[in-house]
This record gives C-alpha cells, structure tokens and sequence, in this order.
C-alpha cells in the first residue's frame, strides 16, 4: 500500500493552527482558499433545500462541513416529508440518497358511486375534499375529508344513498254531473306518471279507489295513486271525484191516489206516473219527469172524488164511467123488505172500508118497475134507468140477486143469495188487477181492519 498521501496528509495536519471539530481556521473562513487548500479532499454539493432545514456536522469542523464523511440531519416542514432524515457525504462525492423535501401526499380518493368530490388541492397535505351526490341521491357519512400529515384521510369515502321519494302529481279535483236517468256518471281521467329523482326507475305503482272510466255513484271519493323506487321510497298523491246529481224538488202521491216513479224519483231524468184509487178521477198530469232544470215537467196531479152522472139515458152509458175505474156490485131485490136484501146491505155496510179498499161501487136496485128504485149511495137513479141496468145485465126483478162486474165491464160472479162480505173480498182479491193493486196500497201503506 503507497502511504505517501497518508504521510503528507499528517504532516500538513500538524502544520494547522486550529484543531478537528473547532470550526477556527488560521486563513480565516475562505471556503475557496480551503478548496484551493485542500484540493484532493472530496467534497460534496453544499446542501440546498426547500421547504425545510438541515444541520450538518463535519469531522474536520464547518469548514469541512461538505468534505466526506459529513452527516446532515434533514427536518422537513409541517407538510413534507423527505426520503431519510439524514444523508452523508460519500467517497464519490455524491450524498449517500436524495434529502428533498416533498410534499405530503394522500392516497387518491375513490370515487363515491353516484356521487363525486371536490379537492382544494388533490390528494396533498391539508387538502380538504368535499363529496357530493347526483341528484336524487343523499350523502350518508361525512361531507368533508381532509389529508393529513400521517397519510390518512380524516374520514372514509362516504355513499350516495337513494332516499328521496319519488314525485306523481295526480289530476285536479274532479266535479261531474250524472247523467239522465242515472244516478252514477263516468269519470276519466289519464293515469298520473312517477318521476324518480335519483335512478328514474319506479318499481311500483298502486291504486286506491276505483280506477278510471269507472261509474261513480253520488257523492265524494278519494283517490290515491302511490309509486315506489327501486330504493323502497315512495310518494303519494291524492285527488277527489264529486258526483252530483241534479234533482227535482220530491213529489208526492196525491191524496186517493198512488205515486210510482223509476230511478231515484227525484233525480235528472226520472219519471213519475200517478193513479187515483176508484173512484176518483185524475186532474192535472198523469206522468211528469225531472227535467235538466230542476223542475218537473207536466201540471200538478190531483184525484178528486168520481162525478157520476145519473142523468144519462143509457144503461151503457152509466156503467161506461166505472170502466177501468171501479168494480161495480150490483143487488136487486123485489121489495125492501125482502129478507135477503136487509141481511145483505146490513153485512155490506160494517165492510164499507173493505169495499173502498177494493175500489167497489155498490149500486141498489129495489123493487119492480114502474116502482123500483135505483140508487148509488144517496144518489138515486130514475126508474127508466133502473129497469135498463137490470135488462142489460139479466137480472131478475122477483128475485134477490146480486152480480160482481169487474173494472172492464165482465160479469165476473152471480150469487142468487146473500154472502159475507169475507167470501166477496176473497173473490174479488184473485183477480189480476187486483194484486198490482194490493201491491201499490202495500207501498202506500194503505189497510183495512175489515
């Protein structure tokens, strides 16, 4: 080994004036006349760096401080960092590794699904990101996230959640009017729509109420419509439909007579036909409707009480104005005083609501002519017109007779003796006409004890 420059290194050591480590030089602190002195000592970059401070210690003293074997220590800003905190000046002139300070990175965030974020400056140190959701989406976990000096997020990447309901708009409140003869109308309306605010996929829709195109009855219905998204949200709209239905002022039925109507009886379109029981006759109208205006059409309807002409000089004539009106039964007997008579007329006249009831006109015919009278109540007809009835009919004058003519002019039953008034009702309630009639006075709570 050639010790030459070990021994001219010694022997310029020797010559110094200061000594290792004391940082006093005998030419004072001229780096240059050092390097010009010093010549074949390796000697490093001096060390620059930003954002940061180093302290170096030599082992020939500061004035060596970039010679090898020089130790600088690097500390780094609040932010950066470096690669070592400490690096050494090498054989090869060169520092043993990189001592630059570099700035505090995070690691890159992810990106929340349907969502996104905002950084004031990336992924560096204090950088603080602020996350956001698309529309229709709600942020769950923290807003806000900053990078801190250890590397690390303060807080993880949040979701984007779908919690906002959807939006349906149902139609406007419906008001309809039934239409004639009718007590429903139909009402359309076109299905409502659900717009999601997040996706824009409904999953579901349902309905509560009748769906439209239906027939509404009078009165006020609620409707609802309620869509569901594919997060389980959900949003609701509610609508009425208000069927109104005109309607005239009630009728009623006249007094000794009957009322019956169809529809409703009062609404739109409705008609109402009037029948007077026997022996009275109809004035006014025999059927009004409920028109478009409230009112009824026609005049008002009346029964009033059976005006019999006995004046007429027909046997045909009188009955001609029981025709369809009443049943006529007609007693004959020689004499007043013949004993099928009295007992007849005494029976007959504890029925009198019996025989109102069954619309019966009971007409006397009593002795023979020229001497017989005829008589309707307390209405006596002239003997001419007695015999007349008793030869159109073929009663015999000699003896007690009596005959049921029904409402079309038939001869429907004789009996050559007296009845009860029992065994005439039960022969009078089977014929037709008579059970719609019973079925009328039912509903108009027309009775009879007797």
């Amino acid at each position: 080994m050639d010790m030459w420059p070990l021994v001219l290194l010694f022997v310029q050591l020797c010559f110094c004036s200061g000594y290792e480590g004391s940082g006093q030089y005998a030419n004072g602190d001229d780096e240059d006349w050092h390097s010009r002195r010093y010549k074949g000592t390796p000697w490093c970059a001096p060390v620059k760096l930003k954002h940061g401070d180093v302290s170096c210690r030599a082992p020939r003293g500061e004035h060596y401080r970039n010679v090898m074997g020089t130790r600088c220590k690097i500390r780094c800003k609040q932010g950066y960092e470096s690669q070592n905190s400490e690096v050494v000046c090498m054989a090869n002139k060169h520092w043993s590794s990189n001592y630059a300070c570099r700035e505090i990175r995070c690691p890159k965030l992810s990106m929340p699904a349907n969502g996104g974020y905002k950084c004031s400056d990336g992924s560096y140190f204090n950088s603080r990101c602020e996350f956001i959701c698309s529309p229709g989406f709600s942020l769950k976990g923290y807003k806000t996230a900053t990078c801190q000096h250890n590397k690390v997020w303060s807080a993880e990447v949040p979701i984007c959640v779908d919690m906002d309901s959807p939006k349906i708009k149902c139609p406007t409140v419906k008001d309809k009017w039934a239409e004639p003869g009718k007590l429903t109308a139909r009402v359309s309306w076109d299905t409502p729509e659900g717009v999601d605010t997040a996706d824009g996929i409904l999953t579901d829709v349902i309905l509560k109420g009748k769906p439209p195109k239906s027939d509404f009855p009078e009165g006020l219905h609620k409707i609802s419509y309620t869509v569901f998204d594919r997060a389980g949200n959900k949003g609701s709209c509610r609508f009425t439909v208000r069927v109104r239905v005109r309607r005239c002022s009630p009728l009623f039925a006249p007094d000794n007579g009957y009322m019956k109507c169809d529809s409703d009886g009062d609404n739109y379109g409705a008609s109402c036909e009037f029948k007077c029981t026997g022996g009275y006759e109809l004035q006014g109208s025999a059927a009004r409707v409920c028109q478009y205006g409230f009112t009824w059409s026609g005049l008002d309807t009346t029964c009033t009480a059976m005006n019999i002409n006995v004046g007429v000089r027909t046997a045909a004539a009188l009955l001609d104005q029981f025709y369809e009106k009443r049943r006529l039964l007609i007693i004959s007997a020689p004499t007043a005083a013949n004993h099928n008579y009295r007992f007849q007329m005494t029976n007959l006249q504890h029925a009198q609501c019996g025989l109102d009831l069954r619309h019966v006109t009971v007409i006397e015919l009593v002795g023979t002519y020229p001497a017989q009278i005829g008589r309707i109540r307390h209405r006596l007809l002239p003997p001419p017109l007695s015999l007349q009835v008793r030869l159109l009919l073929q009663i015999p004058q000699r003896s007690f007779q009596m005959v049921l003519v029904d409402k079309q002019g038939m001869d429907k039953q004789r009996y050559p003796f007296p009845i009860t008034a029992a065994e005439l009702f039960t022969t009078i309630d089977t014929f037709p006409l008579r059970k719609d009639e019973m079925v009328l006075q039912q509903e108009a709570g027309q009775t009879c004890q007797s």
